[in-house]
């Protein structure tokens, strides 16, 4: 072998040496920086932690809660308000009739033929409608007027398979997703706007009666039978299809659940006048507190920077909206104390709500054997390009974290809502079937979650208990609810 051949081995050597050493190193580096971040991550998952003895005094919280919002007005965090929905629907409703659902930056409207007991429902048709920007902040006269226009042109499209009976007014469920008070089921003052509405003209207005008026300018012969708050209409439609239904949960966005209570428990203070029967109600359970909660500094400072600081906690611990950024301030963390990422990603990583709840599914859900779907999506939202398997894994941790809290939170709430109606614990008056409906695009799309929200309730009522507690999906059912409520409330039922 000749010199110059010899020193080409050499510097190859060197250089192979070098490289094996680079990457010794790297492993050396990427390991403290885990060890760092999995210090973080213990941390969070004690601070987090929901053992059984922590979700039964939730549940005693929950009870104790919804009895002092029922006792007084500004009794609990629970506003327990009176939804005058007492005629829930049977199955054995009949006709034509429509419902409008307005929450949002669109709103829907529906139409279904009911068939009574043994046709049910014989055909439905909904179509979705957007709000031009500029009504949501103009006048009432100018949104209700518009929404009426559209109900118009919907009313126009009815084809053959829809008949109103002859001699009857066309009849609407109204779902309207924004704060009411109540004052029978078919009236209802707004109490104020959220979502990006500021119709200033509306407050304090009864919603019900402003679309009256638009249907009336606009020509169009139809009533409002029934209004309903979203959680409302989605008992009211798995009510309709079950009628061991006492329940309903939205766990979307935001959340809210309702149930039925029996009128007699309902004291006075509430301005009831009546005496019998059963009446559902709103819990507007997204305000629940209680110092049992688990609340992390996290939970802390996504709270402070939110709208409503100090308000809707229980929303902020379980809900869609908010369970992604919990995931990205843990992550924020673990960029700072550890250096787990590169530091040029710190600035996105600072963002609030950059990572959405669906990614954060998309990541807990990966069972791909390097976690491919973590790492695009950690790629695409925060622009980290280099990460090592370990710590794709610490990442995936950090979710299973935030939503086995949030989910089991939420089946400590129903189990709550549960004990209130006698149905579960040492109060219990019956031991027979009892259904929760449950809407919402968190429940519905995130495995994880529905899975821990249920181990959570058998845990807390125990396998025997559980078997009787069914929580069952219900897509769409503030929908069809609504419609079906305007039929259980229409004023051409037979007395």
């Amino acid at each position: 072998m000749g010199k110059a051949a010899a020193r080409a081995i050499l510097v190859l050597s060197a250089a192979a040496c070098a490289a094996a050493g680079f990457v010794v190193r790297q492993r050396i580096v990427n390991r403290i920086k885990c060890r760092r971040a999995v210090a973080v991550l213990e941390e969070f998952q004690q601070s987090c932690a929901t053992p059984l003895t922590l979700l039964r005094d939730v549940v005693d919280a929950m009870d104790a809660e919804m009895f002092a919002g029922l006792a007084s007005e500004n009794g609990s965090k629970l506003q327990m308000l009176l939804s005058y929905v007492k005629n829930l629907p049977t199955g054995h409703e009949n006709g034509l009739f429509y419902a409008l659902d307005l929450g949002g930056t669109n709103f829907r409207v529906l139409r279904v033929q009911l068939g009574g007991i043994e046709r049910r429902v014989v055909n439905q048709e909904f179509e979705e409608v957007p709000i031009p920007p500029n009504l949501m902040v103009s006048t009432s006269k100018e949104l209700f007027d518009y929404i009426a226009s559209e109900l118009v042109r919907f009313v126009a499209t009815e084809g053959e398979n829809f008949h109103l009976p002859p001699g009857q007014q066309r009849e609407i469920g109204f779902t309207f997703s924004f704060p009411v008070k109540q004052t029978s089921i078919d009236s209802g003052n707004l109490v104020n706007w959220t979502k990006g509405f500021s119709v200033s003209d509306m407050i304090g207005k009864d919603v019900v009666a402003t679309l009256n008026e638009a249907l009336q300018r606009q020509g169009l012969d139809m009533r409002v039978a029934a209004l309903v708050n979203d959680t409302v209409g989605t008992l009211a439609g798995g009510r309709y299809w079950d009628k061991d239904v006492m329940a309903a949960v939205i766990l979307g966005t935001g959340t809210n659940a309702c149930y039925v209570e029996c009128v007699d428990a309902i004291p006075d203070a509430k301005g009831l006048h009546q005496t019998s029967g059963d009446m559902v109600i709103n819990m507007e359970w997204g305000n629940f507190w209680s110092s049992h909660l688990p609340v992390t500094e996290f939970d802390k400072a996504l709270d402070s920077k939110t709208i409503n600081p100090g308000y809707q906690l229980f929303e902020k611990l379980i809900s869609g909206l908010y369970l992604g950024d919990i995931v990205r301030r843990v992550m924020l963390r673990m960029a700072e104390e550890a250096s787990l990422f590169e530091h040029d990603v710190l600035p996105k990583l600072s963002v609030p709500f950059t990572l959405r709840t669906p990614d954060m599914s998309a990541m807990h859900e990966d069972t791909s054997p390097n976690l491919e779907v973590v790492k695009k999506k950690l790629q695409d939202a925060f622009g980290i390009q280099n990460t090592c398997l370990e710590t794709r894994k610490i990442i995936v941790e950090v979710c299973n974290i935030v939503t086995e809290r949030g989910a089991r939170l939420a089946g400590a709430g129903i189990v709550g809502i549960l004990k209130k109606i006698g149905r579960v614990g040492n109060g219990a008056t019956s031991r027979q079937r009892t259904v929760v409906a449950m809407d919402g695009g968190l429940y519905e799309h995130y495995p994880h979650f529905r899975k821990y929200l249920q181990d959570a309730v058998t845990e807390l009522v125990g396998p025997d208990v559980s078997k009787l507690i069914a929580i069952e999906h219900s897509r769409d059912g503030s929908g069809i609810g609504a419609a079906l409520l305007a039929a259980s409330h229409s004023q051409f039922i037979e007395k």
